[in-house]
Order: structure tokens, then C-alpha cells, then sequence
């Protein structure tokens, strides 16, 4: 059940584009599949949580004795549909046999694997850097190079550059965006992958190979590296931007891998840099969208039945913007795509996703009052128990009940904090200008959530400063929300989404083939997810 309403698209909301969907899922002789850090095993082996969204699964006895070890390899049709089920679920991580990287071209481009294409509009300079960083790369040294100018002011610059390394140059007379620039290098090319580069990234030595692996799984359509912070220039001081934009940058996804999947903690990956299956992307990004082409380019690949994966082992510097007002402008501007995103995805980019006990708890926890925190308590008791009920051969069941649910409850509390901070915090100020105590809640709020954050992120920063940039971040954000939703006409931004269990769209067979086999691995229960929504 869902709270979120599902508004009826109007002739000037377009369909998202269908993307086709993979060929085949099956998974070759020789890949393997390891454990993921994060999943809890019991001891018998035979009950993991973990997973995007977190679930418990269930293991049959050939299924637990294969993953004895916290890894196996593919060697026939069982163990192939073993390692596809929780791939899918995200409990284990893909790791594709040696020699699944295409060998590197040797002589001219003509067999090449994969072409770099790389918007630009105007900065000439940094599209020589990054060029020259190519070139520099064995990886990509002999790899064919597209520049795509999208209507720069200055031309010449930008083909002196191209020039210069060996790139080919296509031109748009005017400026129609990234997402169109890409799609032109997207029609140039000839070669099974493209990797996306914007021309502000550093791309850090072998960062190709690791994303080009994860093809070995023929259902990969894209794989995305961790986006970082890219080093400054000698004797050049970091300043406050800089520093917390090293650690809070919304093109960071952080530092563990794992699939790509709509309403999880990893709902998209930004397009900064993306290394794609060429046969997947069919027409491409949508050249409609100015901003959260990415995100939505995730959701439809998703949707087709391909799976996405982010891989942090490799690494590419970004140059962030750090000048106040570009800074601002540009975190609102992320804000407007909110709108687009939740016109062509009903549902799928809510502000809060959690289920209705947690937030009926916190809501009582709210009110400050004895009853009602205790009555709260009790709501927490009894959802424990209802779990517990359903995972009887947990290694301590109450215990494992009880820890989930209250990780269900911080989560919530945590992402109702971010709603009163972020996306919501209009409402929340006209609250705490009609209302004393809403005054008080809303500071407190403000407060702590940023020094939570302050721990957790770890900026060097002193937490006052801190806060208030982490402040700042959220109010621009949360403007561009509301600029977008008024202008679009949508409160589907803006909307919580409230189900009894975690769910994510379900995966429609591709090609024609049934689902594989539940039997070896099936869920048990899926615990309420408490997942931030995609910035």
C-alpha cells in the first residue's frame, strides 16, 4: 500500500522512452560471486540478511553448502541460477573471471572495445586535461576519443583541444544540453561500450578496467565508478566548499558497491561518468531533460530488466564547484529534476520511504508526552514480535527482531529530520512561525541532524560551520524541489511514500525467458525500508 499519488500524466508530460530489454541473463562458466560485507549470515547458514532493499532469504541446502565458503563460481545451470538470484538481491557482489576485460587495442582504433565520449560546452581547458589524462592511460591510450561540442561560445578553443589528442569533434550549432551531446556520441560510435565522461572529471590510472569487467554478466547494461573529489593544484588552500564538498558531494555514492536499484540506498548513479552497453541504451538519454537525465536513464534500464552496478574500486576525480553562487545554483538545480523524475516515475523518487508503523512511532515520540511514548514503545514491541514470528530460525530471533526494528525506527526518524530540513522545510518554517513548540522541534532538528552528519562525514569542518553549510545545501535543494514541483504542476516530489514493505518494481522477464528458479534461494521476509530517496 502506498500513500504516494500516482498523478495522471497531461500531453506535456512525455512517457519515459522505453529502453529494450537484455537478450540473456544467464551467467558464464567461471564468474564468481562473494559475499557482501554488509549480509548477515546465520550459523547454520541458512538465513542471510542484507541486500538491496535489505531482506531475508531463506537458503536451500545446496544453496547454503555453495556458499560455505562466503564465495563460489558458476560451473553449471544450478549454480549459475543460484549466483543470479542474489546478485539480484544484492546479498553477493559479481567477481568476473580474469580475461573478462577486453584486451586493450594495440594498433590504431579500428577493433577498439569501448569509445570515450565527452560533452563540453566551452572549457576548453579542462577537456585538455582530461584528454591528456587519457592519453596518458594505457587503458585508454589507443581508444577512440568523441568531443562533442554543445554550442560553446568559443569553438576554436575547444577543437584546438580535441585536436591536439587525436579526438574527433562533433558540433552542435546551439546548445541543447548533456543529454543530447551524449546521444550524439552515442550515434558516432561503432564499438560494444561507451564510457561517458563529463569534462570535469580527472579520471584516476586503471580506472576502465574494473567497470569493464562487470560485462562479463551479459544483464549489465552500465557500471559507474565512485565519483571523489578531484586534488587541487599545488599551494592551493581548501576552503570551506572544498572541504565539505570532499565528503558530501551528491556525486560521491559513497564507499561500498552493489547493484543499482530504484527506492534502495543506491537508487541511481550520476553520469559524471558511466560506461555503458552500447546495445542496452537504444535512443539513449532522454535530450528532454536538462537535469536528472541520470537518475532517469537508471530507472528505465532498471524497468527494461537490465541491472546496473557501482563499482568504488574505481575511482575519478571531479573538479566541484566551489564558488558560492555557482554552488547554490547548481544544488537547485538538481532540486528542479525532482519534479520530471516523479511526472515520468510515479512513486519512484519520493522524499520519505518507510512504513507506517515507524512513522506512526515517531510521531508519537514527537508529542513529547508519556502516553503517547509509550504507546510508541508499544507499536516498536509489537512489530518486533510480529517479526520475530516470521524468522523463528533466526540464531536468536528476539534479539534479531528487535535490532531490525529499531533500525527501522532510527531510519525513519532520520529521514523525517532530512523532510523537515530538505525537501519540506517551507512547511516547516510556516509551522514554526505559527507555533512555538514547532519553532523549538525545528531548530532541534536542524541541529542535530547536522551534527549526526558532522560525525558521520567526517569534513574537518568545525560542526557550526558545518551545520550551516549543510544547511544551505538543503535549502537550495529543497528550493529547486518546490520551484520544480510549482512549475510542473506535481506534488509528487514532495510526497511520502508509506508501504508495508520494501518494495521495488518488479523485473519483467527479459527476452522471453521465465524468471530464475526461487527454490535455491527465496525471501523470507522483507523488513520497511528506511532508504534515503535519490538527491
Amino acid at each position: 500500500m502506498t500513500s504516494t499519488a500516482r498523478t495522471a500524466r497531461t500531453a506535456e508530460t512525455p512517457a519515459p522512452t522505453p529502453l529494450p530489454g537484455p537478450w540473456d541473463t544467464r551467467l558464464p562458466v567461471g564468474f564468481a560471486v562473494e559475499l557482501a560485507a554488509d549480509a548477515h549470515r546465520s550459523r547454520d547458514g541458512r538465513l542471510l540478511l542484507g541486500g538491496a532493499p535489505p531482506r531475508l532469504l531463506r537458503l536451500g541446502p545446496t544453496a547454503a553448502r555453495l556458499l560455505d565458503g562466503g564465495r563460489f563460481t558458476v560451473t553449471g545451470p544450478t549454480s549459475a541460477a543460484l549466483a543470479r538470484r542474489l546478485l539480484d538481491t544484492g546479498v553477493v557482489h559479481p567477481r568476473p573471471p580474469a580475461g573478462a576485460v577486453p584486451a586493450r587495442p594495440e594498433n590504431g582504433t579500428e577493433n577498439a572495445h569501448t569509445t570515450v565520449v565527452v560533452p563540453a560546452r566551452g572549457r576548453a581547458g579542462l577537456v585538455d586535461r582530461l584528454l591528456a589524462r587519457l592519453r596518458a592511460d594505457p587503458q585508454t591510450a589507443r581508444l577512440p576519443v568523441v568531443v562533442v561540442d554543445d554550442g560553446s561560445r568559443e569553438p576554436a578553443a575547444l577543437a584546438r583541444a580535441a585536436a591536439r589528442h587525436g579526438a574527433t569533434l562533433l558540433s552542435h550549432p546551439r546548445n541543447l544540453g548533456p543529454a543530447a551531446a551524449r546521444n550524439t556520441g552515442l550515434r558516432h560510435a561503432t564499438t560494444p561500450y561507451l564510457a561517458f565522461l563529463d569534462s570535469d572529471v580527472a579520471p584516476e590510472p586503471g580506472w576502465l578496467a574494473p567497470l569493464l569487467a562487470q560485462f562479463a554478466d551479459p544483464a549489465v547494461a552500465l557500471a559507474a565508478p565512485r565519483i571523489i573529489a578531484a586534488p587541487l593544484g599545488p599551494g592551493v588552500r581548501r576552503g570551506v566548499l572544498d572541504r565539505y564538498e570532499a565528503v558530501r558531494s551528491p556525486l560521491d555514492m559513497g564507499p561500498r558497491e552493489g547493484p543499482v536499484v530504484p527506492l534502495s540506498a543506491l537508487a541511481y548513479v550520476p553520469s559524471a561518468t558511466l560506461v555503458v552497453r552500447r546495445a542496452a541504451l537504444g535512443a539513449g538519454f532522454d535530450h528532454r531533460l536538462r537535469v536528472a537525465e541520470d537518475v532517469d536513464l537508471c530507472m528505465r534500464l532498471y524497468a527494461a530488466g537490465w541491472r546496473l552496478r557501482y563499482v568504488p574500486g574505481a575511482t575519478v576525480g571531479h573538479h566541484h564547484r566551489t564558488g558560492l553562487r555557482g554552488w547554490l545554483g547548481q544544488r537547485a538545480g538538481y532540486g528542479t529534476g525532482a519534479a520530471e523524475l516523479a511526472l515520468r516515475h510515479p512513486g519512484q523518487v519520493p522524499p520519505l520511504h518507510a512504513a507506517p508503523w515507524s512513522v506512526a512511532a515517531c510521531a508519537l515520540l514527537l508529542r513529547g508526552r508519556p502516553l503517547p511514548a509509550a504507546a510508541a514503545v508499544a507499536l516498536t514491541g509489537v512489530t518486533a514480535a510480529r517479526l520475530a514470528r516470521r524468522m523463528p530460525d533466526a540464531d536468536t530471533p528476539v534479539r534479531a527482531a528487535a535490532l531490525l526494528t529499531l533500525a527501522g525506527l532510527r531510519g525513519t526518524a532520520e529521514q523525517l529530520l532530512r523532510c523537515a530540513t530538505r525537501h519540506h522545510w517551507p512547511l516547516a518554517l510556516a509551522a514554526g512561525a505559527a507555533s512555538r513548540r514547532a519553532r523549538r522541534v525545528l531548530l532541534a532538528a536542524a541541529l542535530a541532524e547536522g551534527l549526526l552528519d558532522h560525525r558521520r562525514a567526517a569534513s574537518g569542518l568545525d560542526p557550526l560551520t558545518h551545520v550551516a553549510v549543510r544547511r544551505l545545501d538543503d535549502f537550495a535543494y529543497g528550493w529547486g524541489v518546490w520551484r520544480g514541483a510549482l512549475r510542473r504542476r506535481t506534488a509528487g516530489p514532495l510526497l511520502p511514500r508509506i508501504v508495508r514493505a520494501a518494495t521495488v518494481p518488479a523485473r519483467r522477464p527479459a527476452g522471453g525467458r521465465s524468471a530464475p528458479s526461487r527454490q535455491a534461494a527465496r525471501p523470507a521476509h522483507q523488513p520497511s525500508a528506511n532508504l534515503p530517496a535519490p538527491h
